[in-house]
């Protein structure tokens, strides 16, 4: 199979931002940011906001970059605690005016770089504090996004970093398998993007692309050993922790103490809180 290139990363993702083909409302609208926000929090992180995706300082000036912003999500979520010098950059243009707009509608001031993860233009030790969730793991050269993100911060800056886990449920999956087809057959499946038979796949590496969509042309995941491997040569990593249990693909629906103890302990995604060596 041909390897994919960043471009091909960037046109997928010009032509899918996240959310599009899942929401019910206008993309861009208001109803439609909100609706966004409601599955990140309730369906997909236990309903509950966490501290840990945080800078540990009290001071609201520290310059923080939200690398690959998507559609603002984290962006926002970080302006409305109160933090005021947020950079936003994501590999395509889409992304910034969706990012653009969700501000604008919560009153937040954007400042908005088109920017390659793997090669970035920002001088060396530019931030305090980088925020980069669900991105890395769709770049190519994974490691050099690694690297650029602790040349940007500052010495003894902080990264929140996340990729897809490897968790018991992709690592069983040879064995679940007649489990997760059952439920395909009753209804379990992605809400568009061409994923609706996500749960009928075999290779744990097609259902981590086939996630973000049919046409997504990368998508990785690491167990932690591997995770930390990618991270060791350039932070020390104070604390790994789990999160992201999509309830929403499930036929049925799960009560909130179980979604939480699966959102934590089944998540898919696996969280890294960083300090530059």
């Amino acid at each position: 199979m041909e390897k994919k290139k960043i471009s091909d990363v960037k046109e997928f993702w010009e032509n899918n931002p996240l959310w599009t083909g899942e929401s019910n409302h206008e993309t861009g609208s208001k109803e439609f940011f909100e609706e966004h926000r409601k599955v990140y929090l309730d369906e997909c992180f236990g309903g509950s906001w966490d501290d840990r995706f945080l800078p540990k300082t009290n001071d609201i000036q520290v310059p923080i970059l939200d690398l690959g912003c998507g559609i603002g999500f984290w962006t926002v979520e970080l302006g409305l605690k109160g933090f005021k010098q947020i950079i936003s950059a994501d590999l395509t243009s889409a992304a910034l005016k969706l990012t653009e707009r969700r501000c604008k509608i919560y009153n937040l001031q954007s400042n908005l770089f088109q920017e390659n993860a793997e090669q970035l233009t920002f001088k060396d030790a530019s931030f305090e504090h980088v925020n980069c969730q669900g991105v890395i793991h769709h770049t190519p050269n994974t490691q050099d996004a690694v690297k650029e993100i602790n040349r940007v911060l500052k010495p003894g800056g902080s990264a929140s970093i996340s990729v897809y886990y490897k968790n018991f449920f992709l690592r069983s999956w040879f064995i679940i398998r007649p489990i997760s087809k059952v439920l395909a057959s009753i209804g379990a499946k992605l809400k568009g993007r061409g994923r609706e038979k996500i749960f009928a796949e075999s290779s744990i590496d097609e259902i981590v692309r086939l996630y973000d969509g049919s046409d997504n042309p990368i998508g990785k995941s690491y167990s932690k050993k591997e995770f930390r491997v990618l991270l060791n040569d350039y932070f020390v990593v104070e604390e790994f922790y789990l999160h992201f249990f999509p309830a929403r693909a499930l036929p049925f629906k799960l009560s909130k103490s179980l979604h939480r103890f699966m959102d934590k302990y089944f998540g898919f995604m696996i969280f890294a809180r960083l300090i530059k060596k």
